[in-house]
């Protein structure tokens, strides 16, 4: 992991008493609205998600953070429709249309295990 992030900074940046943006020019344009990213850097137990998924336009949010999840899950893990019912709320049929989503889009492959022959 010698890999640096240059994007997120090394810690969370503290707030100047009486500057509510501490990182702005001095001097430069107030923008209203907007989204205000507080980073913290993480060493242990993290995913990197690429941004053609995590801002994929075509994808709902249900699959793209189904996707996540799936990424997110160590080799083996159970990943099937049951599974991630038990896991998240919002049920089979949601999940199942999700997954067809991920997999209509390349980030998902399934497979047919056939079940193993009945013992006679």
């Amino acid at each position: 992991m010698g890999t640096q992030n240059p994007i997120a900074p090394p810690r969370a940046q503290a707030r100047v008493a009486g500057n509510k943006h501490p990182n702005r020019r001095p001097g430069a344009a107030h923008r209203t609205g907007g989204l205000q990213h507080d980073n913290t850097r993480h060493t242990t137990r993290f995913t990197v998600i690429g941004n053609h998924l995590a801002q994929h336009r075509e994808l709902s949010l249900l699959a793209i953070g189904l996707g996540t999840h799936l990424q997110s899950l160590p080799k083996g893990a159970p990943a099937d429709i049951k599974a991630l019912a038990a896991r998240f709320p919002e049920g089979a049929t949601r999940i199942a249309a999700a997954l067809r989503e991920l997999e209509a889009h390349g980030y998902l492959r399934r497979e047919r295990v056939p079940p193993p022959p009945a013992a006679s």
